[in-house]
This record gives structure tokens, C-alpha cells and sequence, in this order.
């Protein structure tokens, strides 16, 4: 008996053909990764196009007239010697003051040591805005307080605080904390035995520091410098509040004053700011270089390493004394004054007729000024979103540089740094040029704000997330893989759980540096969508200073409660052991 294959069935033929499309279907983790990629590169280099573009031509094709105008002023030369002096005499200050700080602090059994994380935490929370109208409450030689107690000694306006060197110590102070917190980092990595080994030989305790510690740290000398020249460069509170007083003009306070003015020069804004942007760019490409030498120096090696804490002996009051007065000027005083001009109804120096007249009244007005509650919410919206969106973008890209094969991952990387070197004013600037020739309608809106604060914390958030993401082995995820997991729950119930510390440290210091910032959105806030350091900046273009006072004792407080809550939601989030 013959039998015969059945037919195969039609239904079978074109199966192959439907997965073989399937393969090339978008899946999530291409999409989600393809979108972080591109909004990274889109923040990233569009502004600087635009900025590059408006600069150089106009309705008639390429033009230098920007420059012309910009470096064709006869005032040029001292605004780029006020700028280079005010940036590096701004660095050098807190440099020692910062370097000194935290020597003391690790490697010396100086007393008061916690009194160290005050004066290094609290600076960094107060806004620079109101960190300067302090210094002017303080030091102004019309009002300022200091002045009132030293004229029986010294005169009248014993202390000017308009000057370029005024300008300098404010600057200088205010970045203190931050060279002190990059310089405990380098002195706990430091192997304090070469000092023992060099006082045993007979060498002074000055002798060692400036021939063995010194040369030990030189790697984070220099970046601590040209960090803080650079921003120096890009710093606009200091040099606007008290620089403009006296016409005294560096790079930002002079691009600020070119586009207040009726009309607007944008091209010679544009030239200014181009000019800033390189000389930002020469000091990071500087530091960059400097740091390549760090290996000559490491001594913390395999081998045993505890560092021990060196006696002071008959200093160690002296320097107990000298960390008081470093908290004093730097924390005490300044807050003193905002909480005291914050209570008066008109500014007016101590007395007994100052302190009967106190009240709260500042306080209650704000209240009922509309503006103050607007600019809070929109402080809050603005300090809040962008550090959700930057540390959620960013653990993605995080994710593409340090575990994806993704050819050209590192470009992402260096597109995420880019914003760094651009500062905050020429960030305004480069917007200002992108969407009021933009057919999106969002100039004028608080989320062109939100777009300029994203990109420019976008480096912070990228080096946080990396940082974090390098600590996790990849084969955690492997793991979750082979059992079946996609990449998205891998990436989202492995991943994000491990990186959350790193993470809301990052969102923490994103939200407080978002909530003070001026410098990016003087430029583009308009009438409704002012923040609370617009409007401390304008209270002080207006002469009121108790409400301004009132509003930065808000302001700072707000500050420290969203901090505080932050912190105690962050110690419940990622992995806790049981």
C-alpha cells in the first residue's frame, strides 16, 4: 500500500518571514536609550549653535560688526583685566582658606572639628545673592554695619566693599567650602608617614608642608584653582551687585548690561559671551591637563595605610581661635545680618531704638505679595523638576557610557560635560537665541527656564550617576537577564535600587543649586514667571532691603527643610540591610 506525504500547510510558509520583521521592531531599551541620546545632544550643542550662528551673521550674511563693537570699545582691556584679576583672585582665596580648612581637619587634632561641617555645608546652601547683599549689609561704607563699629578707630567707609577686591573676598569665601570639600578628599588620600619622615629628620613643621605636602597635593592644587577661576568667570551675582556700583565690568556683568540696554546689541552680546566661553574653556582644558600627572604623585598604595592625625601642641588654640572667626564671617555674621535687616522696618544701624522696633511685619507681607508666593512655587517647580529629570536621564545615559557596547558611547559622555565649560549667563544667552527664533512657543514661559536649568546641571547629574554606576558589577544584571528579566525590569528593580544612594545624592545637590540659581534666568524669565533670586535681585534694584532680607530668611530656610526631608527620604530608599 503507497501512502503520501500530507500537504504542507499553507498557514506555515510565511512564519519565518513575520519574526524576521519582529527582530527589527524598536524594543524599549532602544528607544528609551536612543531618546536620552538624542535630548542630551540636542541640550548640548543646539544652544551653542544658535549663540555661534546670531553672533556671526545677521540679515546680510556673515559679519564681524558683533565683535567690532564688543572689542572695539575702548573699556575692553579693563574688563578683561577685571575679569582674569577677580576670577583668579577669587580662586587663590579659597584656595588657602579652603586648603587650610581641611588640613586642619584631617590631618591635624585641631579642636572644634564640628564646627568644620557647618562651615562647609551651610555656605553652600545659602544663595549667592543673598550671600552678597550680606557682605553689602555688612561691609557697604553708606550702611554697612562693620564700618558703623569701626569708624571710632578707623573713620568713615573704613571698609569698601564695591571694589574689585571686594568682589574678591565675597567671591572667594563663598567658594571656600567647595576647594574644601575637594581638598579632604586629596588629604585622606594622602600617606601622612612621608610627613612623620620628615619631621623625624629635623624638618619644621612649615618646612614640611611646603616641601612634602604641598608637592604631595600638587595635582589637586591645580584643579582646585582652575575650577574655581572658572567659576570665577562665569559668576554673576558677585560682580553685578557690587561691580556695577562703581562701574567696575567683567564679562558677565557687561553682557547683562548690553542686553538691558534699548535696543539690544544680541551680536555684541553673543561676541562677549563667546569670548567668556573660551577663556572657560582654556581653564578647563588646563585642568584637564594638569590632572594627567596625578599618578607622579599617588601614595596610597596596596600596601598598609592609616593615617594618624598630627599634634598641634601650643597652636592648637590658635587654630581653634581661627576656625571661630572662619565660622563667624562665613556663616555667622551673614545670617545674622539678613534675619536682623529682615525685622527692621526701615535698614537702619544697631540700637537700643532698632531693636524696640523689630517685628515680624516683613514677614506678613510677603504673605500678601502675590510675586513672593509665585516665584516660591516656581523655585520649587524648578528646583524639584529639573533635579528629577536630570538624575532620571541620567542614569540612563550613565547606564549607555559605563555598560553598553553602543559604538560612540563616550561621545555622550563628552556631550553631557559640554554645558560645564558654559556659563550660566551665556546659557540664558544661547536659549534666548534657539526659541525666539523657535516656531515652539515656549519663549516666555517658565519651561524655557526649566530647559536652561536641565542643561546646565545635566554634567553634575552624568558624573554622579557614572560614579555610582562604575561601583555595581555587571553581574548582578547578568543575573537578572538569564532568569528571564527584561532590560527594563533589570534596569529598574536591580539597577536603580543600587544606584539610589548615589543617585539622591545627586538629585539633593541638583535641587539646591537649582532652587538659587539667577545667572541663567536673568536673561529669560518674564513678568509671572520670576524665582526667587529674580526677585530678591529685583527687591534689591529697588531699594527695599527688609523685604528682600525677609525673603532670603525664607528662602534659606526653605532650603534647609527640603534638604532635611530629602536627606530622611533618602536613607529610605536603595538597600537596607536587615
Amino acid at each position: 500500500m503507497t501512502t503520501t506525504a500530507p500537504p504542507r500547510p499553507v498557514i506555515d510558509e510565511p512564519a519565518p518571514t513575520v519574526r524576521r520583521r519582529r527582530r527589527w521592531w524598536p524594543t524599549p531599551k532602544l528607544l528609551i536609550t536612543a531618546a536620552v541620546v538624542v535630548i542630551i545632544g540636542y541640550l548640548a550643542i543646539v544652544p551653542l549653535y544658535y549663540l555661534i550662528w546670531g553672533t556671526f551673521f545677521d540679515a546680510n550674511g556673515f559679519t564681524f560688526g558683533g565683535f567690532a563693537t564688543a572689542y572695539g570699545d575702548e573699556r575692553i582691556g579693563s574688563l578683561i583685566g577685571n575679569s582674569l584679576l577677580f576670577a583668579i583672585g577669587a580662586a587663590v582665596l579659597s584656595l588657602v582658606v579652603g586648603t587650610s580648612l581641611a588640613y586642619l581637619q584631617v590631618r591635624t587634632d585641631v579642636p572644634f572639628k564640628a564646627l568644620f561641617f557647618a562651615a562647609s555645608i551651610i555656605p553652600l546652601i545659602i544663595p549667592g545673592i543673598l550671600y552678597t547683599i550680606a557682605w553689602i549689609f555688612l561691609a557697604s561704607p553708606d550702611i554697612g554695619l562693620l564700618n558703623k563699629v569701626l569708624e571710632p578707630i578707623f573713620g568713615s567707609a573704613a571698609v569698601d566693599i564695591f571694589t574689585v577686591w571686594g568682589m574678591i573676598w565675597v567671591e572667594g569665601l563663598h567658594l571656600s567650602p567647595i576647594v574644601f570639600l575637594l581638598m579632604v578628599a586629596a588629604f585622606r588620600s594622602m600617606d601622612p608617614s612621608l610627613e612623620e619622615s620628615a619631621l623625624m629628620s629635623g624638618a619644621t613643621r612649615l618646612q614640611v608642608f611646603r616641601r612634602v605636602t604641598v608637592p604631595l597635593i600638587r595635582p589637586a592644587i591645580g584643579a582646585a584653582v582652575l575650577i574655581m577661576t572658572v567659576r570665577g568667570l562665569e559668576s554673576f551675582e558677585v560682580p553685578a551687585l557690587l561691580g556695577l556700583q562703581n562701574g567696575i565690568y567683567v564679562f558677565t556683568s557687561r553682557i547683562y548690561f548690553v542686553l538691558r540696554t534699548y535696543p539690544p546689541d544680541l551680536a555684541a552680546a553673543g561676541a562677549l559671551a563667546l569670548g567668556l566661553l573660551v577663556l572657560a574653556m582654556i581653564g578647563v582644558a588646563i585642568s584637564n591637563f594638569a590632572g594627567r600627572a596625578a599618578k607622579n604623585y599617588q601614595t596610597v598604595t596596596g600596601k598598609g595605610f592609616r593615617p594618624r592625625p598630627m599634634r598641634l601642641g601650643r597652636w592648637r588654640p590658635v587654630m581653634g581661635a581661627a576656625i571661630i572667626v572662619y565660622f563667624l564671617f562665613t556663616v555667622v555674621l551673614p545670617l545674622l545680618v539678613l534675619l536682623y535687616t529682615s525685622l527692621l522696618k526701615f535698614y537702619q544701624a544697631p540700637s537700643a531704638a532698632a531693636f524696640r522696633s523689630m517685628s515680624l511685619d516683613n514677614f506678613a507681607s510677603l504673605l500678601h505679595m502675590d510675586k513672593a508666593m509665585t516665584a516660591l512655587k516656581n523655585s520649587l517647580f524648578l528646583g524639584v523638576g529639573t533635579a528629577t529629570l536630570v538624575m532620571a536621564g541620567m542614569a540612563i545615559a550613565a547606564w549607555v557610557v559605563v555598560r553598553s557596547k553602543i559604538p560612540g558611547r563616550m561621545v555622550v559622555d563628552q556631550l553631557s560635560f559640554l554645558p560645564l565649560v558654559i556659563p550660566g549667563l551665556v546659557l540664558g544667552l544661547a536659549l534666548s537665541f534657539v526659541y525666539l527664533r523657535s516656531p515652539i512657543p515656549i519663549y516666555g514661559t517658565i519651561f524655557i527656564m526649566l530647559i536652561a536649568y536641565v542643561t546646565r546641571y545635566m554634567p553634575y547629574g552624568m558624573r554622579y550617576a557614572v560614579t555610582s554606576m562604575q561601583q555595581i558589577s555587571a553581574e548582578l544584571e547578568e543575573s537578572a537577564q538569564v532568569s528571564g528579566a527584561s532590560w527594563w525590569q533589570t534596569f529598574r528593580k536591580v539597577l536603580l535600587p543600587l544606584l539610589a544612594p548615589g543617585l539622591m545624592a545627586g538629585w539633593i545637590y541638583i535641587l539646591v543649586v537649582s532652587f538659587r540659581e539667577l545667572s541663567s534666568s536673568i536673561l529669560l524669565y518674564s513678568p509671572g514667571n520670576e524665582v526667587l533670586s529674580i526677585l530678591i535681585f529685583e527687591q534689591y534694584e529697588n531699594g527695599e532691603f527688609t523685604v528682600l532680607a525677609a525673603l532670603g530668611v525664607v528662602m534659606v530656610l526653605t532650603l534647609v527643610v527640603l534638604v532635611a526631608v530629602a536627606y530622611k527620604l533618602g536613607a529610605k530608599i536603595g538597600l537596607r540591610q536587615d
